[in-house]
């Protein structure tokens, strides 16, 4: 994916570990779309902090900077003891993990990275632990890239297609979910219209996912949240495609960015079809209930107001809410299974009840 500003154009991903300087390099996503810019962090914990103030977000995006921290985190080791790194590893695990709650992918991720290193001595362990990352940053890809080749046959000439939040290449490592049949369908000659959510607090989709469409030249209109109702009652909306941040194989429920339950249950209203993209390291298999899931709370000032760029382009955020009140900031929400039209992954798509039958293709190999 072409990830580019008015200032400078760059074709790259939006995040990569630069082996020999022990560094993650990332796209700094809270600055667009105004401003381009690439942050190298030069240790895990810097790291972990870029996942939880949002520096990076999105499912596969942060899911691979965890497996880089990861394996970044396990080169600063210098000591030849086994007992001792995994000791250390399991630490900077612990870090990671706790940057970021609702999603599964991180923790996904740095098992895997983890079953890679589990023999060898303490410098093949860290060898391992970096081409593992690698190899969880390219598997994303190629798995986005199945994604859209699955669910590309879903988008047919002339549909209305609405997302919410951004689920494409900046959520992930290129490419993204919920963009990936998009931008298939897009490049088999096919065109239609994009309907992106603002997604308030944070207008991931007016930000992030316009910002990408507009680079592909796919047309699109961004619509309030509220808005949304009132179109698919006009039959303005054929079919609805967004991402997951955690699956549960078990039940089929999905959390996802706050208000994608609402959009489901309005799509059921109007007999609209839902559909979810995920990779395979969206899919929790062994979490039974989605009441279980951890609901991140937000810092209250992302609903009480915005961040914008003034007349002179600086980056500036504007108190929009009465002074004084208080708010409460949940990011993420639960949609049943009974919602979901089907999901778009890797192998196909498959009914919600249908990813344990399919745990051998999909489950990441952890060891």
């Amino acid at each position: 994916m072409k990830k580019s500003d008015a200032r400078r154009g760059s074709a790259r991903r939006t995040v990569t570990f630069d082996a020999g300087r022990n560094e993650v390099a990332l796209i700094d996503q809270r600055l667009l779309p105004h401003q381009l810019e690439i942050l190298r962090l030069p240790n895990y914990r810097k790291t972990a902090q870029a996942i939880t103030n949002m520096t990076v977000r999105g499912a596969g995006a942060i899911g691979a900077t965890a497996a880089f921290g990861l394996a970044q985190g396990a080169m600063v080791f210098r000591g030849r003891q086994v007992p001792a790194f995994v000791r250390h590893v399991k630490a900077v695990f612990a870090v990671l993990a706790n940057a970021r709650l609702t999603a599964v992918d991180p923790v996904n991720a740095m098992r895997f990275v983890q079953g890679r290193m589990a023999a060898g001595t303490v410098q093949e362990r860290q060898a391992a632990a970096v081409a593992a990352a690698q190899q969880f940053a390219d598997e994303n890809v190629a798995e986005c890239e199945a994604i859209g080749r699955h669910g590309s046959g879903l988008i047919r000439p002339g549909m209305r297609i609405l997302t919410h939040c951004n689920a494409g290449a900046l959520a992930f490592v290129d490419v993204g979910t919920a963009t990936a049949p998009l931008y298939a369908a897009h490049a088999a000659g096919r065109r239609f219209q994009v309907f992106c959510t603002e997604t308030r607090p944070r207008g991931q989709g007016a930000a992030l996912t316009a910002w990408e469409l507009a680079q592909r030249g796919i047309a699109h209109h961004i619509i309030a949240d509220s808005a949304v109702a009132h179109l698919m009652q006009c039959g303005e909306i054929d079919c609805v495609i967004t991402g997951s941040d955690r699956v549960l194989a078990r039940t089929g429920e999905a959390a996802n960015k706050i208000g994608t339950y609402g959009l489901a249950v309005l799509a059921r209203r109007h007999r609209i079809p839902f559909y979810i993209a995920i990779p395979r390291s969206t899919i929790d298999w062994h979490m039974r209930s989605g009441a279980a899931i951890p609901i991140e709370e937000r810092d209250e000032a992302e609903v009480l107001g915005a961040w914008g760029v003034d007349a002179r382009g600086v980056r500036t955020h504007v108190r929009t809410a009465n002074p004084g009140s208080r708010a409460r900031n949940p990011a993420f929400d639960v949609t049943p299974a009974a919602l979901i039209t089907a999901f778009i992954t890797p192998v196909g798509l498959l009914g919600p009840r249908q990813l344990l039958r399919h745990r051998k293709a999909l489950e990441l190999p952890f060891h």
